[in-house]
């Protein structure tokens, strides 16, 4: 995994803009509606490979496949892996409970829209979950790879996503095992197909873990901070099983508080959560630090170091927001977490979450993502001027 050693390097949490016409496809299958599975075939791989020129355009320099050929961050495995069936509804967050007011706006701003949920009519575990084949995940791995062809130069490192136990266990009910540690450890041994995958194909993994901080507010929203952590922790040492294999210089973890405009304020602090993390065996850790909530919890890591060989990546735009952040704030950002780190090689710039993390979910429009990216990467020059003199 790359560190900065010239210039602040860029980057982004995975999730980018699909096109419309594809969102649509993937909404209309989530809701049991005949789709023809060609034609999302064929317009997943168009959209990868646009969605690659478009990195390459905006000077994205460790760039991914924007998750195009998967309708959600995790609700694809829904199509790989076995066990599942039947379905239900996730909790409310403990922050919407909060303010009836805001649910209620926040429950007609969504009504009607073309889109793959998150919560509602979700699978559950109902046998024993496994990986079905390699194939998809492999074919997902090459389209991304031809895409890269035509950019030979383009790109400084590349990554793939796919998602941690944790988010997988607690959105997927488990109906089937005796106990949730059971549940993760199946799942674990499931994901490591995927993990491994992406790992041979010489991608970068990007482990997907907003259940790492966001069930604080879902699932335990009613229990002891204690129940959480310990929740935690048996998934953090899930997924240091199922990379085992894996260098540890190749895996990041992304870690977040739930991709939505809501208030946030019954959010965990990172400064509790940050010790389980800190367990996980990866080269690197991608957090928001440019949403109102989070923005000053880079400090963290000036009582809590890195080690030597890791690396943040700092969300230092907000991916839930049409406001196109100027490159002197990403900048300003950047620099204030390279403070607090102690070493600016050791940053990278990225975005707070991902900008489409289910499809027709994002908040922000296609062109201004774009325009966000570009201002990333110009704020990230700026940056590196004052700090690699």
């Amino acid at each position: 995994m790359l560190h900065s050693d010239k210039r602040i390097l860029v980057t982004h949490t995975g999730s980018l803009p699909r096109p419309a016409a594809l969102a649509r496809l993937y909404a209309l299958r989530s809701r049991g509606q005949p789709v023809d599975a060609a034609e999302i075939e064929r317009a997943g791989r168009e959209a990868v490979s646009r969605c690659v020129d478009k990195q390459a355009e905006v000077g994205i320099d460790i760039g991914n496949n924007g998750e195009q050929q998967r309708d959600s961050f995790f609700l694809y495995l829904t199509e790989r892996l076995s066990g599942l069936g039947g379905s239900w509804d996730r909790p409310t967050r403990a922050d919407v409970d909060r303010y009836p007011g805001f649910r209620q706006m926040w429950e007609q701003q969504n009504a009607g829209k073309i889109q793959v949920s998150l919560r509602d009519q979700l699978p559950k575990a109902i046998g024993e979950v496994r990986y079905r084949d390699d194939s998809t995940i492999r074919h997902e791995c090459e389209d991304f790879a031809g895409a890269l062809e035509r950019h030979p130069n383009a790109f400084a490192e590349t990554f793939m996503c796919a998602p941690s136990p944790g988010i997988v266990a607690s959105a997927m009910r488990n109906e089937h095992y005796d106990t949730r540690e059971a549940y993760l450890q199946a799942l674990g041994r499931a994901l490591r197909v995927e993990y491994e995958m992406i790992a041979r194909h010489g991608f970068i993994l990007q482990i997907d873990a907003p259940d790492l901080a966001l069930e604080r507010h879902m699932t335990y929203k009613d229990r002891p901070l204690a129940d959480f952590l310990q929740f935690a922790e048996e998934v953090v040492a899930v997924i240091n099983t199922a990379i085992a294999g894996i260098p540890r210089d190749r895996v990041r973890l992304h870690v977040c508080w739930g991709n939505t405009e809501s208030p946030h304020d019954c959010d965990a602090p990172l400064e509790d959560i940050l010790p389980v993390i800190r367990q996980a065996n990866v080269g690197g850790f991608v957090l928001p630090f440019a949403n109102p909530r989070h923005a000053h919890e880079f400090r963290c890591f000036a009582a809590s170091p890195l080690d030597d060989d890791q690396i943040l990546v700092a969300g230092v735009i907000d991916s839930l927001t049409n406001f196109v952040e100027h490159p002197e704030v990403v900048a300003d950002r950047l620099e204030r977490v390279a403070a607090a780190v102690g070493d600016p090689t050791r940053v990278l710039a990225g975005t707070d979450c991902g900008f489409d993390t289910s499809a027709g979910l994002g908040r922000v429009a296609e062109d201004v993502v774009w325009a966000k990216l570009a201002s990333l990467a110009e704020g990230a020059r700026l940056a590196s001027k004052r700090l690699f003199p």
